[in-house]
């Protein structure tokens, strides 16, 4: 691909060696978690969400279990202050929850965000201004002194509008673009703020170290944060925070990795919605946590309705691939991995296992209120025959035995792929019937009488075979090989009767018991089904079902 030659590594690594993080195999806890889907993913959107909207918005967070969400530039617009304010004089912001807004290091910016605030029991004023060696030396032509100034009389600002202000503030700052800042400056830069800020023990003071624009592989942002974490001022009253964008596709493994090299805190997204290519995808880090038996401190127990209203009020559309989310995140359409994933599921019910451990499933579907029989099994001319009967077992009932399953396996799989579409549980239950059950063509049973005499039986059977009826009467040792031998006498049949097996139905529904048979005619097997509240009647419909397919299919 011809261009690649203009482009170069605009990151910088730190100037010490920071390669701590590299010694952790995983995160033993949650991090203080910050939504910004109401600032950074509402200005993504094409169509900005409305007051309602962003109340409704606001409320899902808050119930999912967020403790820190950012609700806006409230200096930016007057539908930002508009909401703040409601939020505010509506007492919808609970106790425990603090809400974030953000503010560029301008003076009257700044005013107004306060202004914006007053009233407000608890916040967070995140302070702002680019340090990039591009931003430096293409936006605002300033040498680095001129910008760390911007910086530090900003945070000078907050502190003494804080005072003037009635509430109780918590101040935040982000070194934009803080990835193709060089390392050493953007140190000397977020020193001199906590210098500026003094934290307490009781009032920490968040550094926000924001992958504004993904420059690097992610190991390499968090070497960038070990070295910030390691070296800034006053460590033990500052929270180290992380705001990865996706720009690289790697935006999980950005937060994941900084969080191994120190970072306290998570700035994101729900569905990863922000700028370009998103934020990073809180629901996925989150639930990354709670696969390794991390609580996530955050409740994503019923992602489908989460999804329903962000799709409502954002107009964005999950991608049917997302982690943990996606339509098709749990489905399996490949026969392999059907048949795997059935006898997993069967195996954990029987033996009672307290771990999850269910191959090509890494999340429990149940755990975020998906349900097996529909997002799992997905049946498609791949599908194998172990997918296709476990669909027709959880879904009605039917046990199909093993050595039926790969004659249901093709008849199912044959219509998919001539159809050239995926095929509904519906769909399968109705194949299947289709082709096995109570089969009445060519040859129709209508009416069978038994006489027991002894350990013998005694059957008279009225049979139409295209519609020409005959009557006949035949004996057996018990009532299925009477019916089998009137049969074969009165149509000089000649088969072997090789496979039976039969269960009850479950409660929900309306036939009480299925049977299956098999007969062997000239090397080939056919096979039947049985349906009815009578296991006799049903074994009986599964002999004619076998008996018919094998006169079809000649």
């Amino acid at each position: 691909m011809k261009g690649y030659e203009k482009y170069f590594r605009g990151y910088f690594m730190p100037p010490v060696e920071c390669y701590d993080w590299v010694k952790k195999d995983d995160l033993d806890k949650a991090p203080i978690w910050c939504s910004v889907d109401l600032r950074d993913g509402n200005q993504s959107l094409i169509k900005p969400m409305s007051l309602d909207q962003k109340v409704a918005f606001f409320k899902l967070l808050v119930k999912i279990g967020f403790k820190e969400i950012e609700v806006g530039f409230p200096a930016a617009s007057e539908t930002e202050y508009e909401f703040l304010r409601t939020l505010i004089d509506g007492d919808l912001i609970p106790d425990d929850v603090t809400i974030q807004v953000l503010t560029q290091a301008r003076p009257h910016i700044i005013k107004k965000t306060f202004k914006a605030l007053e009233g407000c029991k608890k916040a967070i004023v995140h302070l702002y201004n680019s340090t990039s060696k591009a931003q430096r030396e293409q936006v605002f032509k300033k040498e680095k002194p001129e910008i760390l100034a911007i910086a530090t009389e900003g945070a000078q600002m907050l502190v003494d509008l804080a005072k003037e202000t009635k509430g109780n503030f918590q101040f935040e700052y982000s070194p934009e673009s803080f990835t193709g800042t060089e390392m050493d400056y953007a140190l000397e830069v977020c020193n001199a703020v906590v210098d500026v800020f003094k934290p307490t023990p009781d009032n920490k003071l968040i550094i926000n170290l924001p992958v504004t624009v993904e420059m690097s592989m992610p190991h390499v942002y968090a070497s960038q944060v070990e070295y910030i974490s390691k070296f800034i001022h006053s460590r033990e009253n500052v929270l180290i925070s992380t705001h990865p964008h996706n720009d690289r596709g790697t935006g999980v493994a950005c937060a994941e990795l900084a969080l191994l090299a120190g970072a306290d805190r998570v700035e994101g997204t729900l569905f990863g919605n922000g700028e370009r290519t998103g934020n990073v995808d809180v629901i996925t880090l989150a639930m990354n946590m709670y696969t390794h038996g991390i609580d996530p401190l955050l409740d994503f127990s019923d992602l489908p309705e989460i999804q329903k209203l962000y799709e409502s009020v954002t107009e964005m559309k999950v991608y049917d691939r997302q982690p943990y989310s996606g339509k098709f995140v749990f489905a399996a359409f490949s026969g392999s991995h059907q048949d795997a994933i059935s006898k997993g599921i069967k195996y954990h019910r029987v033996n009672k296992l307290d771990t999850w451990s269910v191959p090509y499933l890494p999340l429990d579907p149940k755990d975020v209120s998906r349900e097996y029989s529909a997002d799992v099994i997905r049946i498609n001319s791949q599908s194998g025959k172990g997918g296709i009967c476990y669909i027709l077992e959880t879904n009605f009932g039917l046990d199909i035995p093993q050595k039926m399953r790969e004659t249901v396996g093709y008849i199912v799989k044959d219509v998919s792929d001539k159809e050239h579409k995926e095929l509904t549980p519906n769909d399968v239950q109705s194949i299947f019937v289709e082709n096995f059950v109570n089969l009445k063509s060519p040859l129709k049973l209508n009416e069978y009488h038994f006489i027991r005499e002894g350990a013998t039986f005694k059957v008279m059977i009225s049979t139409e075979l295209n519609g020409v009826r005959k009557d006949f009467l035949a004996e057996g040792s018990g009532r299925l090989d009477a019916v089998s031998n009137a049969l074969k006498e009165c149509y000089n049949l000649t088969y072997t009767l090789t496979n039976y097996a039969e269960h009850s139905l479950d409660s929900t529904s309306k036939a009480e018991a299925a049977a299956y048979v098999s007969i062997l005619v000239n090397g080939k097997e056919y096979w039947g089904t049985g349906i009815h509240e009578d296991i006799i009647c049903a074994s009986i419909y599964a002999l004619v079902s076998a008996i018919n397919n094998s006169m079809n299919q000649r």
